[in-house]
């Protein structure tokens, strides 16, 4: 299982709804930072010496052959970034990407003391509207069932017809 940056774990608590965060908001959090990963934007502290991130002779700075995951992964954050507060995705980036901690974020932004933490929640309780993440699960109260078949025809044929 994916690991969570420790601002969003220590906010969520041990019995989800105990914390800060509620379990959609961890839910939420969870899938955003699964994204981030996907798309390959976290700054490496080691060489890779795969093709992708050195680069060969055709392709220009190496990014010419991304795999469709990081390029679908990268199009997904966009999307997000578009629809999510500009202070918001901003704080997201820094815990997600950057593994910046609340209070380094609100130094860097000369903010109030606990704002980031609020923040940081706005801007989950945005990605989980989005991500269709409520605090109860409903699902369809009842679906037609679809088939290609109009009638199903029957399994022993009645020999007598």
């Amino acid at each position: 299982m994916f690991e969570l940056p420790d601002a969003v774990a220590r906010l969520s608590g041990a019995g989800g709804d105990d914390g800060f965060l509620h379990q959609y908001h961890v839910e939420a959090a969870r899938l955003i930072a699964r994204t981030f990963e996907r798309s390959m934007l976290r700054q490496r502290v080691t060489m890779a010496y795969d093709p992708t991130r050195i680069g060969s002779k055709g392709s220009a700075h190496g990014q010419s052959c991304l795999s469709e995951t990081v390029e679908d992964a990268r199009q997904n954050l966009s999307r997000l970034a578009q629809r999510v507060p500009s202070d918001c995705w901003g704080v997201l980036a820094d815990v997600f990407v950057y593994d910046k901690g609340l209070q380094q974020i609100e130094l860097e932004r000369r903010w109030p003391r606990r704002s980031a933490k609020l923040v940081l929640r706005i801007g989950l309780e945005q990605l989980a509207h989005l991500m269709g993440l409520n605090a109860t699960a409903n699902g369809r109260e009842r679906s037609r069932t679809q088939s290609w078949l109009p009638e199903r025809p029957p399994m022993f044929p009645d020999p007598e017809n």
